[in-house]
């Protein structure tokens, strides 16, 4: 039986069908080889933040003022690349904020999941090789390639959720509270941790805050968020 020919319409619409299935959905679906403004600060930091007076050190700790962070966005265009490793609870909370923070915000927004041990630092490089504005990680189990990858591509921003590197490099920033802070295999943490600490609030708060320092030019130090 022959089958009807299809209509102009038709047509067309089967062919942005195939291309969608292409290239994905939303913001997967957008090119990143090619070149975009680059990414600014859209607000500012509230009073409280850090001292004005007084720069922090490199992988000095800062405790900003809650709230002193919210009214810092990205600008439009602004690309992330979750890396995310583990499915314990603490981690699926800060992922859970990442995509809610990306969503809110229009971030375009990429994820890169880590199953295998032997995965970890060609993770971190598979991240970096997509080429975007910043790099957020979530779960204890990247810390370590972590610490081995980003001293060599200091062109690129990265933010660690609920942990931090012992040895951070000017272009890593990490956000913590009591309970979080794990700084890698073998080494002691500033606080005990608790996964009961990774509430959704301050996740959430963790993101905004961290992503909110790196947009205004505090990279390379470690923001506490404990009032939450």
């Amino acid at each position: 039986m022959r089958r009807p020919l299809l209509t102009a319409a038709a047509l067309a619409s089967s062919a942005v069908a195939v291309a969608a299935l292409a290239t994905g959905c939303g913001g997967d679906g957008d090119d990143w080889s090619r070149p975009h403004p680059r990414p600014s600060a859209v607000g500012a930091l509230g009073a409280g933040f850090v001292d004005p007076s007084v720069s922090p050190a490199p992988e000095a700790t800062v405790t900003p003022r809650p709230g002193s962070w919210s009214a810092v966005r990205p600008s439009d265009g602004y690309r992330v690349v979750l890396l995310t490793a583990g499915a314990d609870r603490p981690t699926k909370a800060l992922v859970k904020a990442v995509r809610e923070w990306a969503e809110r915000e229009r971030v375009d927004l990429r994820t890169e999941t880590v199953t295998e041990a032997s995965d970890l630092v060609p993770a971190v490089d598979r991240a970096i090789e997509m080429g975007p504005d910043l790099v957020v990680s979530a779960g204890n189990d990247l810390i370590d390639a972590l610490a081995t990858v980003t001293p060599n591509h200091l062109s690129q921003q990265f933010l660690v959720v609920g942990a931090e590197l012992a040895e951070p490099t000017h272009n890593v920033t990490a956000v913590d509270w009591s309970g979080a802070s794990f700084r890698g295999e073998g080494l002691g943490m500033s606080s005990t941790y608790d996964p009961a600490s990774f509430t959704a609030a301050r996740c959430a708060a963790a993101v905004r805050a961290g992503t909110a320092a790196v947009l205004s030019g505090w990279t390379g130090i470690v923001v506490w968020v404990d009032d939450f």
